[in-house]
């Protein structure tokens, strides 16, 4: 199967399941294979490669449906061994495996960190500090490791450096690291939407 294809499949699915359209720059999923797992780029510089997944293979999936005007957001690294999706317990390829273990560990992090109180510069800061004493990189083309949920991708603002805004300042927001160790060929996402219930912070 190729990466186009796992895209169509993507596409066609959200929008059966209700999605209108897709927000970020018209593309509905990002799909990654392999070595192309590390390429961090603009949606609107993105192309879906005709490369074909192989046998023992890598595959990462970001998906940004919309339905009138609400966002989704979502991604997720995918493993496969033997032709078979594997759960990331039982995956055998331990760079693999401590990549998908990473991912969980950060946004656990997130979970036990973030407060009302936290703005996204301090939950940037605290979060590439942890990437990097763990032996890892961050790949994200910007620097960041997520974004506000809104209407229009303009007013977007980031878990970046100099955003002195709280979390608790807007409604939602992404958690995404895109990260991997220093001179591998593959990378990793995971990314979950988070808002404030009750003063606590939450996975949508």
């Amino acid at each position: 199967m190729k990466l186009l294809d796992i895209r169509k499949l993507c596409e066609q699915k959200m929008l059966e399941l209700g999605a209108d359209s897709f927000w970020y720059w018209d593309v509905g999923a990002f799909v990654f294979a392999g070595d192309e797992t590390t390429v961090s780029v603009s949606g609107k510089q993105y192309v879906t490669s005709d490369r074909i997944i192989n046998e023992n293979d890598i595959v990462t999936i970001d998906l940004s449906p919309q339905n009138d005007n609400i966002w989704g957001d979502y991604a997720r690294t995918i493993i496969l061994e033997n032709g078979v999706v594997v759960d990331k317990a039982d995956v055998n390829n331990v760079e693999w495996r401590n990549g998908l273990q990473m991912e969980d560990g950060l946004h656990k992090e997130l979970l036990e960190f973030a407060n009302i109180e936290t703005t996204f510069e301090e939950l940037y800061y605290h979060i590439n500090e942890i990437i990097t004493e763990n032996g890892f990189i961050n790949l994200d083309f910007m620097g960041n490791l997520g974004h506000s949920i809104v209407k229009n991708k303009g007013d977007r603002v980031y878990i970046e450096k100099g955003n002195k805004q709280k979390l608790s300042d807007v409604d939602y927001f992404t958690f995404e690291p895109h990260i991997s160790i220093p001179r591998s060929k593959y990378g990793y996402k995971k990314e979950n939407i988070y808002y404030f219930e009750d003063s606590k912070l939450v996975e949508l």
